[in-house]
């Protein structure tokens, strides 16, 4: 049951990008920057005035006007996210397959925005002001929820909640899920909205994001000796995963086969990752060994590349320590330079992406890399997407807690 294969048959982006995959593929390629000003409050008084914001999302047209006062807008995202990945796959479920489909979303803060809102409702008018629906706006697993219910799928019903890797987390073990025969498909990926102000304030009291706020389109830098810190982003990124044969049944679109998953934990600091890169090179290292495949065969890798100046130098150092001599021959880039950083959202909305780049055979550039560091030396793509032969592509999220992810995706060949 283990050599089960696996391959992406929908994918759904949600992004600052855009709404939908389409323009967000098309804009990724463009090298095109969703980063802008925050609108949604006042940042006058904050250090860090700017994100990458989902522009123009109107939940009614995924979630009836009476439920979206049940879901805080993470899950409106996910649902969103969902509803164009199944709707790219065209899996349809049924009374009869409804309990081998699965729900598997990851977010790595959830409901902040119903929080805050709750909160200060507390605050202002005592406990009896609270929503009854707070609860279930607010929790993790209610993207997964809610997706589930929206689509009758019966199967496992998960959440991770791994800081920027829960997403990443989410569909690797949706692929373990289903290479062990515990479901035919799972739709699986990660959302995030937590362009709040407490979330705002609390990574920029960490010092954690960019203050570039005179440029907010050149300001996520990844690998770039002038970066000064991540570009929080929002949105969401869902996939529809099938075994192979169940989808060359019913004729579904094959995007990618996803064939290695690594986890792994750097035991070694809740923020910053190990000094010599080693969690980063034993998750890779991991992703590649379950596979089956040399180092050198990965021609392609989706960076977790946040433009931070720990990340984006140890995850260089890791790629050299897993890859060797191949680190300097394989096409490296971030995708955060242009969506902004997704935190749990970041692994399922990069893992369609990767799944993009292997079935177009295209990477993706690293826009704004105008004076490299020194010490992130390898071939980022910069500026410029780059059509390319893609046969095996990594796809990494690395988060706070030493928390690690690394996703292989392989073009699809019968």
């Amino acid at each position: 049951m283990s050599n089960r294969r696996v391959v992406v048959t929908g994918i759904g982006l949600v992004s600052s990008l855009g709404i939908g995959t389409d323009v967000n593929w098309r804009n990724l390629v463009a090298g095109k920057s969703g980063v802008t000003r925050i609108t949604k409050f006042d940042v006058s008084n904050y250090a860090a005035q700017i994100a990458a914001e989902v522009q123009g999302f109107d939940p009614l047209q995924w979630v009836e006007k009476k439920e979206v006062k049940k879901m805080d807008l993470f899950i409106q995202y996910a649902i969103a996210a969902a509803q164009f990945a199944m709707d790219d796959s065209k899996l349809q479920v049924t009374d009869e397959n409804a309990a081998d489909i699965g729900a598997f979303i990851g977010s790595g803060i959830g409901g902040f925005i119903t929080i805050e809102r709750e909160h200060i409702a507390l605050l202002d008018g005592g406990p009896r002001k609270i929503s009854p629906f707070f609860i279930p706006s607010a929790i993790i697993n209610l993207a997964a929820g809610q997706v589930s219910i929206r689509f009758g799928a019966k199967g496992p019903n998960l959440a991770t909640c791994t800081a920027c890797s829960a997403s990443a987390h989410s569909v690797g073990e949706s692929f373990e899920i289903i290479r062990r025969g515990d479901a035919i498909a799972m739709i699986a990926g990660g959302s995030e909205a937590a362009i709040t102000p407490m979330s705002v304030g609390g990574f920029a009291a960490l010092r954690a994001l960019s203050t570039r706020n005179d440029a907010p389109d050149k300001a996520c830098r990844p690998f770039d000796k002038d970066r000064d810190g991540f570009i929080i982003g929002e949105g969401a990124g869902v996939v529809v995963l099938e075994e192979l044969e169940h989808a060359q049944r019913r004729g579904a679109p094959i995007y990618a086969e996803l064939v290695g998953y690594g986890l792994s934990g750097d035991a070694y600091h809740i923020t910053a990752p190990s000094e010599d890169g080693d969690g980063g090179r034993r998750v890779m290292e991991m992703a590649i060994r379950k596979a089956g495949i040399r180092p050198d065969q990965v021609d392609y890798i989706n960076a977790h590349g946040t433009s931070t100046p720990y990340n984006d130098k140890l995850e260089t150092l890791a790629i050299k320590r897993a890859f060797g001599d191949h680190a300097y021959k394989m096409a490296v880039s971030s995708t955060k330079s242009m969506t902004g950083h997704l935190l749990g959202g970041a692994g399922g909305l990069e893992a369609g992406i990767t799944a993009l780049a292997v079935h177009h055979q295209v990477a993706p550039p690293t826009i704004n890399l105008d004076n490299p560091d020194e010490e992130c030396d390898l071939d980022y793509v910069p500026h410029t997407a780059r059509p390319m032969p893609i046969r095996y592509a990594l796809s990494n999220s690395f988060g706070f807690g030493g928390t690690n992810a690394s996703l292989l995706f392989k073009k699809y060949s019968e």
